[in-house]
């Protein structure tokens, strides 16, 4: 009586694109794959872009280095993370971008072993005589005033004879002079093996932070006793 297995459609008969001027015709799937090759060829482009832009901060930027070792204490401490500035390579008309300065913390190839790498702080600079005497260092017959170090880490004050520190070489130290393997017993460090200053520590999270240059003084009364002393003793 009533077939209700066919619903009665209207016919309007083939809709084609020639019908109407304004119709615009869509292929779904051809325009999705075609979005999505966009987006992936987009992504891949911005992935290469970031990775070339760490790439060329490591090379001539910055640098992360691990700490080994205690020859730093109390500053600086095993196993943790820094960022080194590498700008104390580059020099435009003589004005280096990161110029070298007593007190810094360096990072430098080992002149004995150039495949190892050793971090220490600045003492002497080209031109300058260095001497140790009873764990006191003197710069030029003026005693170096250095707050930054512990007197934990320095209970030998060891004596060492004066060392004039040649042109383009530096005098480095460890904070921790009781247990340091540095300039006073294997000599200078070459400007060239000087691959960065240490700038930033993002590793432990406790000490994360910009490092301070050392504070230092250079008392000039002491040169000036110790030559009334010397005069005396003649």
């Amino acid at each position: 009586m009533f077939d209700f297995s066919k619903k009665r459609q209207p016919e309007f008969g083939i809709v084609a694109v020639d019908d109407d001027g304004d119709i615009e015709v869509h292929r779904l799937k051809k325009e999705s794959r075609h979005g999505l090759y966009s987006e992936g060829l987009k992504l891949v482009r911005d992935i290469i872009l970031v990775l070339t832009v760490f790439v060329l901060l490591g090379v001539f930027v910055a640098q992360p280095v691990v700490v080994e070792g205690t020859s730093m204490l109390p500053e600086l401490h095993d196993g943790e993370r820094l960022l080194v500035n590498k700008l104390v390579y580059y020099k435009i008309k003589n004005v280096s971008w990161g110029h070298i300065e007593r007190g810094d913390i360096v990072v430098f190839w080992y002149p004995k072993e150039p495949d190892k790498s050793y971090v220490k702080r600045i003492i002497g600079l080209p031109g300058e005589m260095v001497e140790v005497r009873n764990g006191v260092v003197y710069i030029n017959g003026e005693e170096m005033r250095e707050p930054y170090l512990s007197t934990e880490h320095n209970q030998t004050l060891g004596s060492f004879p004066p060392k004039k520190v040649e042109e383009h070489y530096y005098f480095v130290m460890g904070d921790n002079r009781d247990n340091s393997s540095d300039s006073r017993y294997w000599g200078l460090v070459p400007e060239k093996y000087v691959y960065g200053k240490a700038f930033f520590r993002y590793w432990k999270p406790s000490n994360m932070g910009f490092l301070e240059k050392g504070h230092y003084e250079l008392n000039e009364t002491d040169k000036n006793d110790t030559r009334a002393a010397g005069d005396s003793e003649e």
